[in-house]
């Protein structure tokens, strides 16, 4: 009887031993991807909150490096090259770290990926410095948010934002050689992407006529697709030519309704009212 009681003691402390009471997390950690250029950046950071605290200049204090989060270390792993300050940094995963001011941040790209505590920092491990001007918000940041903005095929801006303080980072990348080589490639191939390299150079002011070239073997290849007469359009717009161009829209139009495509009639009625 006396074993029997012990093996029951010892099943209910190792029961409630392993018991375990989960609560929300105090400052949430947040994985962003953003497609950017030919691949994309992914930004892991955790999400700190005001509760009534000061936070710069307090919580967060001026002049001192900061983790630029909570918890662990804040990265950005960039699957391609990009740009930011005019360094170049190849594709991989980084630190990032901040000095917030007053006034002014510094904001740094660094090869230490472990930076959760500013004893852990070495500066000789910085790859790029940025200022950041501080600029405050109108409204409050409850909590800790970093997030991607004004996204562009070559550039965007990474936004720091917390309590009424707002910095930026600019992040740059060079996809036109890497794109015009691959237009090179398809031309050389059996099927060219002729609407895809006239859509590029559409849309990047290259070489109208060229362009003009491929739509026009676009349409061979593609007689029916509406879209593609559309682009046409514009392009002949571009050149000037405005007769070649209401003709496009015209036939895009007819195609587009055998579509039901409304978006499509109403894009080519927009354009033709430019041409009068």
């Amino acid at each position: 009887m006396k074993h029997l009681f012990s093996l029951f003691t010892l099943l209910f402390i190792a029961a409630f031993a392993n018991a375990q009471v989960k609560t929300p997390a105090p400052s949430p950690n947040q994985t962003i991807k953003q497609e950017f250029g030919l691949s994309s950046i992914e930004l892991s950071y955790s999400r700190p909150a005001m509760k009534g605290r000061k936070i710069f200049g307090d919580l967060v204090p001026y002049d001192k490096i900061w983790r630029t989060g909570a918890n662990a270390a804040t990265t950005l792993t960039f699957g391609d090259e990009v740009i930011i300050g005019g360094v170049k940094i190849p594709a991989g995963k980084y630190g990032l770290l901040t000095i917030p001011g007053k006034t002014n941040w510094i904001i740094i790209i660094s090869k230490q990926t472990n930076v959760n505590s500013p004893a852990l920092y070495k500066q000789a491990d910085d790859i790029v410095r940025v200022n950041a001007k501080v600029n405050t918000t109108p409204k409050k940041a409850e909590s800790f948010t970093m997030q991607f903005s004004d996204v562009q095929p070559e550039s965007c801006n990474l936004h720091i934002r917390w309590e009424d303080v707002m910095v930026a980072l600019p992040i740059k990348t060079d996809v036109d050689p890497k794109i015009m080589a691959s237009i090179d490639a398809s031309m050389k191939s059996e099927k060219p992407a002729y609407y895809q390299a006239a859509m590029y150079y559409l849309e990047n002011n290259k070489d109208l006529n060229k362009a003009s070239e491929w739509f026009a073997k676009a349409v061979e290849a593609q007689p029916t697709a509406f879209w593609v007469r559309y682009q046409q359009a514009r392009t002949f717009a571009k050149l000037g030519k405005k007769t070649e161009a209401r003709q496009a829209a015209l036939k895009s139009i007819e195609l587009a309704k055998e579509a039901k495509s409304d978006d499509y009639i109403a894009l080519n009625n927009k354009l033709l009212a430019t041409l009068k």
